[in-house]
């Protein structure tokens, strides 16, 4: 399932919070449950959804939500009036557990920027959230002898997600740049995919610049054969895919998506 197939996906579920930790000075990780929860598919790899989020104050109606989020659907939940009408997100599934009906959605957070962000760090047990499944992005090729991985904080649990799911016996590279040296987190991969953590510190570089650079700086021997993955600030899905073009990598095996761009207000 590609991004460009998610408006194809559908499926409402309902949930709540069951706790919220820092995982990372940068991160918040909320789990939140429900016989939904249990419910929900599991496509693996980056798989993602539409996160619908309680507004500020009482009576945010969760019952009124599309099964979809296509044209017609994104029109319903338009519809809605303002003040009862959730926030909707997009987030990536970090983990989950369908025995015990949960989930874990990880936010990056930078004080009280943007609304995700904030409101993960004030999460309480027992608030209602929904999400409308939308599949996966990534499409390994098959057989692929090599994976090119590159991302920033923001495409963190995607990249985490697609090391754990990937085969055992695959080769290549990750590279994920972070805010900090202490929001490195444990990466379950194969042991032939080396992991690059670059920390930005108080460079105050552009983010992604770190990233973009590192994937230059990887040889591509048999270009063809590459399995990529883009993620996070927008430069880096649109940088690395030119650069890996050119490299000579085919444009079907590059799957790209931009989370964010620098200079306009995050999420």
């Amino acid at each position: 399932m590609g991004f460009k197939d998610a408006r194809k996906e559908r499926g409402l579920y309902q949930a709540e919070v069951l706790r919220a930790e820092r995982v990372t000075p940068h991160m918040m990780r909320v789990t939140v449950g429900g016989d939904d929860v249990a419910r929900l598919p599991q496509h693996g790899f980056d798989q993602w959804f539409r996160l619908f989020l309680p507004t500020a104050g009482a009576g945010t109606d969760f019952e009124a939500l599309p099964e979809q989020f296509g044209m017609v659907g994104y029109l319903k939940y338009l519809a809605a009036r303002s003040g009862t009408r959730p926030e909707v997100r997009s987030y990536t599934v970090r983990e989950h557990r369908p025995a015990a009906g949960e989930l874990d959605i990880d936010f990056v957070v930078h004080g009280e920027q943007g609304v995700a962000g904030p409101w993960a760090r004030r999460a309480r047990a027992g608030e209602r959230v929904a999400l409308i499944d939308q599949g996966r992005g990534f499409e390994p090729m098959a057989g692929a002898p090599r994976y090119v991985l590159v991302g920033d904080e923001s495409a963190l649990p995607a990249i985490l997600g697609i090391l754990r799911d990937l085969p055992r016996d695959a080769r290549g590279v990750a590279i994920v740049e972070i805010p900090g040296d202490d929001d490195v987190q444990q990466a379950d991969g194969p042991d032939g995919i080396e992991v690059r953590w670059l920390p930005r510190g108080s460079s105050g570089g552009r983010p992604g610049a770190l990233a973009l650079a590192a994937l230059r700086e990887v040889v591509l021997d048999q270009p063809a054969t590459v399995s990529a993955y883009l993620a996070g600030e927008q430069s880096i899905p649109a940088e690395g895919r030119r650069h890996l073009v050119a490299a000579g990598v085919p444009k079907a095996q590059i799957t790209f998506v931009g989370y964010w761009r620098q200079g306009k207000a995050q999420s």
